[in-house]
């Protein structure tokens, strides 16, 4: 009996990896039974070719590997998790909450098309990852979105705290802009589940009112 599979999606520096950690506190508080995974799994064999292409090893934009090419990099990597971490505990009908899924591909790929040639490019990616490679569907896609002012903030205050340097996709701002247009149009194709993390006057919203609007769709 399949489970239920919870994913956080949103641009870089949406604040999702927040998000996600306080879900994940919740449901601990809760006494609720869940796994997870955070995508990539950057300490994992399986993200070698992500590492790369994220340290501008193919090309330094984004732009310079191919949306086909790059999915198949993250896709290897999902496949691992599922086959080596959570897959069982969801085949079983357990709760697993991700953070990051295929659901990236379609933002972060995407990004590299016209708005025309999404479309198509949202249809590949259901065929290759769900189809082919046999990865379950998620239940709830939960979209943070984040202004790009916001994000560009957010990762400058993460690279100051953590003294980490930002990839390739972190430091485009035309790219970054070109996500936030795609994963508008994916959440719209999937039927995601949209979380505004800006107020009306286009300052962030506190973490804990987001955290409310988040919680909401886990249905506990």
């Amino acid at each position: 009996m399949a489970g239920k599979l919870v994913v956080f999606e949103g641009t870089d520096g949406s604040g999702k990896s927040t998000q996600f950690q306080m879900a994940c506190q919740a449901l601990e508080a809760a006494g609720q039974a869940f796994d997870t995974c955070v995508y990539p799994q950057y300490n994992e064999e399986s993200s070698a070719l992500v590492r790369m292409y994220l340290d501008g090893r193919f090309g330094a934009r984004p732009f310079d590997v191919n949306p086909f090419a790059a999915s198949s990099f993250y896709a290897v990597d999902r496949y691992a998790g599922y086959k080596k971490h959570w897959g069982g505990y969801y085949e079983s009908g357990g709760l697993v909450v991700l953070d990051r899924y295929t659901t990236s591909n379609a933002v972060h790929q995407s990004a590299k098309m016209s708005p025309a040639e999404r479309e198509p490019f949202f249809r590949w990616l259901e065929d290759f990852e769900y189809s082919r490679l046999g990865l379950p569907r998620p239940a709830v896609v939960i979209w943070l979105d984040t202004p790009i002012d916001l994000v560009v903030q957010n990762i400058l205050q993460r690279e100051r705290a953590t003294h980490a340097k930002a990839d390739i996709h972190e430091t485009d701002i035309a790219y970054l802009t070109a996500c936030r247009e795609a994963a508008a149009q994916a959440a719209a194709f999937y039927g995601w589940r949209r979380v505004d993390c800006a107020t009306p006057k286009g300052s962030l919203r506190s973490k804990q009112d987001i955290h409310k609007d988040v919680m909401a769709y886990f249905n506990l």
